[in-house]
């Protein structure tokens, strides 16, 4: 089995050195080659590329901008390896990464896998708290900390694998972002492929955003989920409703209290208030259990409205989704 590491990049240069610098210690010992993609970058991490070149395998391409999906395609497409590996350019990836996946796959061979995110203790208190809130069982990013159920998991671009017969049975990412995860996930289940959560091959997900971009990609999130439910209508889950149910829940709770009922209120001060303490011990911060609130709040009424927007424009109004959210898909190369 040889590896090919497919990494897209776009004006983050300073990303990719902390990238490579983590697969120079890889403590796995056979051949590997890593495919940087820049797609259509003002600022070039070409110099930065060259500085590894006697230390790794690497192949470089810059092509015009046409998303990280089409991107991750263009990279499998000059690969030379027949199992990929996709990682986003702000993470890190721990020593044993390579190994780890190797012998998960040897032991129960898989054609489509993903893993994990956690935060390094370097990572800032809004990354940290960030992370926390995309991971934690108590939120609905449960299942990119791994609580998801694990034969059937859709994997997240950001740390992925996928077999060369696999991509070429696919066709590889759709041009939907975000959203293009589970639709290439969907696809591969539809082909008679299967995925699977491998637990023990995380990476440090570095995520350089701040409240607002956070806000601003969980709400495109909201958005993607009821036009894949129109795709594929077989996998629509309950569940995908209930950041939505939680900030309509909250607004009515908070708009009832001043007509003195007060348990509604008091429900969701007990949960935010487990939150904080579950929070704060994982991090060992009081400070970082705190802004976990802010992310939590962030993650459900950013997804959640994009969410309730979406499924009445697609759902219910049936609207084309590449008319009402243009944004959300990009022009394939």
């Amino acid at each position: 089995m040889y590896f090919s590491i497919i990494i897209p990049v776009y004006n983050r240069p300073e990303e990719i050195e902390e990238l490579l610098d983590s697969l120079i210690i890889q403590d796995y010992n056979k051949p590997f080659e890593i495919v940087i993609i820049e797609d259509g970058s003002a600022i070039s991490c070409e110099n930065i590329i060259s500085n590894y070149s006697d230390k790794l395998t690497i192949a470089y391409f810059f092509k015009e901008n046409s998303g990280p999906g089409d991107s991750r395609n263009f990279g499998m497409k000059r690969a030379k390896g027949d199992y990929f590996i996709i990682f986003d350019s702000d993470c890190i990836i721990p020593t044993n990464y390579l190994s780890e996946v190797e012998l998960a796959l040897n032991s129960d061979y898989i054609d489509c896998f993903g893993g994990p995110d956690k935060a390094l203790d370097s990572f800032s208190d809004i990354q940290k708290a960030i992370n926390f809130s995309l991971t934690s069982f108590l939120t609905t990013g449960g299942i990119r900390g791994g609580s998801e159920k694990i034969d059937k998991f859709q994997p997240r671009s950001f740390n992925m694998g996928i077999s060369e017969k696999a991509f070429e049975a696919s066709g590889g990412f759709g041009n939907i972002h975000p959203g293009e995860d589970p639709d290439l996930s969907i696809r591969l289940w539809k082909l008679g492929f299967n995925t699977k959560l491998l637990t023990k091959a995380y990476v440090y997900h570095k995520r350089r955003i701040d409240w607002s971009k956070f806000y601003n990609q969980v709400f495109k999130f909201g958005k993607a989920r009821p036009i894949l439910n129109s795709w594929y209508p077989e996998f629509s889950k309950p569940t995908f409703f209930l950041p939505t149910l939680f900030i309509i829940g909250l607004d009515l709770a908070i708009i009832v209290m001043f007509f003195g009922l007060f348990f509604p209120i008091l429900f969701y001060g007990f949960y935010f208030l487990l939150l904080f303490f579950v929070s704060s011990i994982c991090n060992k911060s009081v400070k970082i259990g705190s802004l976990s609130l802010v992310a939590a709040l962030i993650q459900f009424y950013g997804y959640g409205f994009g969410f309730l927007i979406s499924f009445i424009l697609i759902t219910i109004l049936k609207r084309n989704p590449k008319t009402e959210f243009p944004e959300l898909f990009f022009k394939s190369n």
